[in-house]
Order: C-alpha cells, then structure tokens, then sequence
C-alpha cells in the first residue's frame, strides 16, 4: 500500500512538471516603508526692530518738511484761566504762564483735506477746532478722526453771524445752538467758544454763559499764508499766546494746501523757541 502512495505522489509531480503547473509560491512580504525626510521648517527672519520712539517721531516729522517740535511741559496743576462760578465768562487772548508754548486754534471747517488729518496723526501737535455748523454740516465725518486723536471741539456759532449786530435772544440761540449740534455729533458739549470775526458785546458774554461756555477765546496771532500777523508791535510770540488759524485749501491760500500752511505754522514757531500745547489744558 505504501508503495502505491508513493508511486502515486510520483506520478503527480511529472504530470504537473509536464504540464508546467507548479504551486505559487507566496510573494515576499513587503519591505518596511522608510518614512521620508521632511525638509527643517525655514526659520521665520526676525523681524526688524521697531525704531525708537524719538527716531519715529523725527522721521514723522521730517515726512513732512518740518524738524521736531520740543515736547511741551506737563499741564499746570491749577489751571490759570477758570471761570468763577456765577461770574462772567473770561475773555481771553492769551494765557498766564511762563512756560514758551503757544496754542493753536483752527476756526469755521470748510476746508476737509484728508492729507490735515493724516499729518495731525503722525505729528501729534495739539490744536483745538472752532467749528461752525453751516460750514461743516456736509461732512460732519470729516472731524471725528480729528475729534478721535484728542483735539479739542470748541463752539463757533451755528451760522458765523457778526453777533454785534444780533439781540440778546438771537445771540443766545446761535451759541446755544451749535452747543447742542457739537454735543450731539461729537460726544460733549464745547466749554470754548470764539465769536466770528473776534466781534462780541457783553450779551455776547451772557449768552456764552447761560450756555454753560467756560471761556471766549480771541487770539494774539493769525497764520496767514505764510507768515503770521502779530497785534503787538514787536511782532513776536511771547508765553501763552493763542494762534488763530483756519481750515482753508488751495483755493484761499494761492494754491497752497492746509498740510503746506501748518508746516509753515509749526516752523514759525519753532524758530522763535517755542512749541504747542493744549489749550484745554490750561483754560
């Protein structure tokens, strides 16, 4: 029996080597996949430093033609201009102090050149704007970037009438009425005002203080286009003047810009020694 399996195993494997069927030998086992290398992360550059704050405000200032105003002394503790509670409002031209600053005021609003707010930020020269509405109620927007980077809204009569002319009530409705115009717009009732033309009576001063105004603020100098017109006769700055300017373009100002005057500005008073602070500091 044993001999017939075995011729019979025989038998089977020259068939299948005839025939050319042969068992299938399993295939190799995959080889391990060698996990491919990943390129370093690039390092980031270190970013460049940020310059130095005087050097920042340098390059700002020479931007735009001008060298670097010095930064005004710190506000006084008592400031020298307040109205005694139930007394007249104070009318001022310029303020009591020692301190070489001077103080700038920009009247009406007509002229709205973006390139003026751009150079007030990067400047950050404090300025305070009289604004009257019949000028400005076209484009109110315009100034809240201005309102925005600290400077100050003050009242300049709803119509810019000479107030010498009007009566009592009339007088009282200009002033009380641009008080709640800006109130509304801007976020706060004004404690400046300026009467156009510097012209005022004493139902001017009434009406500013039943209208709750701290103040009426005239000026020692007026920037013209290029130069400023003095009232004193030695036709210089002295401690605590106010400025008048105005928000004009190319149009009043023989084709000069607003970003062009102020430059002119800023340099006519750093000539003389003097820088810029906050009127609402000391008023």
């Amino acid at each position: 029996m044993k001999k017939q399996i075995a011729m019979w195993a025989a038998l089977t494997a020259v068939t299948l080597l005839m025939t050319g069927c042969t068992a299938e030998t399993p295939p190799p086992p995959p080889a391990p996949a060698v996990p491919e290398k990943t390129a370093a992360p690039e390092r980031a550059a270190a970013p460049e430093p940020a310059p130095a704050p005087e050097a920042a405000r340098t390059a700002a200032y020479r931007k735009w033609g001008i060298e670097p105003l010095a930064a005004p002394p710190a506000p006084p503790a008592v400031k020298p201009v307040k109205r005694v509670p139930g007394g007249p409002v104070p009318v001022i031209s310029d303020v009591p102090t020692d301190d070489k600053v001077v103080f700038l005021t920009i009247d009406d609003g007509a002229e709205k050149d973006p390139e003026f707010v751009r150079m007030t930020a990067e400047l950050g020269v404090p300025f305070t704007m009289f604004l009257t509405d019949s000028v400005i109620s076209g484009d109110y927007g315009y100034f809240e970037p201005l309102v925005a980077q600290g400077h100050g809204v003050a009242n300049h009569t709803l119509t810019h009438p000479n107030l010498r002319t009007l009566s009592p009530e009339a007088q009282r409705r200009e002033i009380c009425g641009q008080q709640e115009k800006l109130r509304k717009r801007y976020g706060s009732a004004p404690r400046l005002f300026r009467p156009p033309f510097g012209n005022w009576n004493e139902a001017t001063r009434a009406a500013a203080g039943s209208c709750g105004l701290d103040a009426i603020v005239l000026w020692r100098e007026s920037m013209q286009i290029k130069n400023m017109q003095y009232q004193r006769g030695d036709r210089k700055l002295h401690p605590g003047d106010i400025v008048l300017a105005h928000f004009r373009g190319p149009g009043e100002l023989k084709g000069r810009t607003m970003t062009e005057m102020t430059a002119t500005l800023l340099r006519r008073i750093q000539e003389q020694g003097f820088t810029v602070a906050r009127l609402e500091d000391y008023v």
